[in-house]
């Protein structure tokens, strides 16, 4: 299967008020430079958290876009691609479909799905929606994250095309092992298990096995 893309970009810019972030990005069209800390021309704000080699991109599914727009109809204005911080967008592809460890073809580059995209308290101000980072880990509409295994040329003319599945953990179902189950020795080493699972998931399901602890996501949710 193929699934044409749309691709986008952001720089780091500066709130009244708020932290800066490169969560507004703009449409690209033609070709692109992916390398593996990302498209050439895109930034992330917090590299504690955003970017780096297993986050080099997001991607968020077009199709959810109607649900929340549904969800809150006052603010349906503001919800189309790019609006979650999103450097591709497709339709076809969600949470339930594709799997930890996917590579796709995309152009001259190889991606390879990490882990789901974790929603964090900058999206409640983004969008004015107090809780909806809460909401995207709860719906599991939260998108997924890649690393870059081969960078080069790729541009949105140019459609994904999945090479190589490696597990049968789909994004969903890690979603749902790391926030929706209770402790559960068994789920994590599922998780841990599925071939290409990002680095700081796999330290995070192995302390939770040897503290017996699930860690506290209030912050990342919330900002506090």
């Amino acid at each position: 299967m193929h699934y044409p893309v749309d691709v986008f970009t952001g720089r780091v810019r500066d709130y009244a008020g708020r932290r800066p972030s490169a969560i507004v990005k703009v449409q690209v069209d033609g070709e692109l430079t992916l390398t593996d800390s990302g498209l050439v021309g895109d930034e992330q704000a917090e590299k504690a958290w955003h970017g780096g080699p297993d986050r080099a991109l997001c991607h968020y599914p077009r199709e959810h876009y109607a649900d929340w727009a549904r969800e809150f109809p006052e603010q349906a204005d503001l919800f189309f691609a790019p609006a979650f911080g999103e450097n591709l967008s497709t339709t076809g592809l969600t949470e339930k479909n594709v799997y930890i460890g996917d590579i796709f073809r995309w152009g001259g580059a190889l991606i390879q799905v990490t882990q789901p995209r974790s929603p964090c308290f900058k999206l409640n101000d983004h969008f004015g929606i107090s809780d909806l980072s809460s909401l995207m880990q709860t719906r599991g509409r939260v998108g997924w994250l890649y690393r870059v295994i081969a960078g080069g040329p790729v541009s949105s003319e140019q459609p994904l095309e999945l090479a190589s599945r490696l597990s049968d953990v789909s994004v969903y179902e890690a979603a749902a092992i790391a926030w929706h189950m209770p402790f559960d020795d068994d789920r994590y080493h599922r998780l841990l298990s599925a071939a290409g699972l990002s680095v700081s998931w796999s330290r995070t399901m192995q302390k939770r096995r040897i503290s017996g602890v699930i860690e506290d996501n209030s912050r990342r949710l919330w900002g506090k």
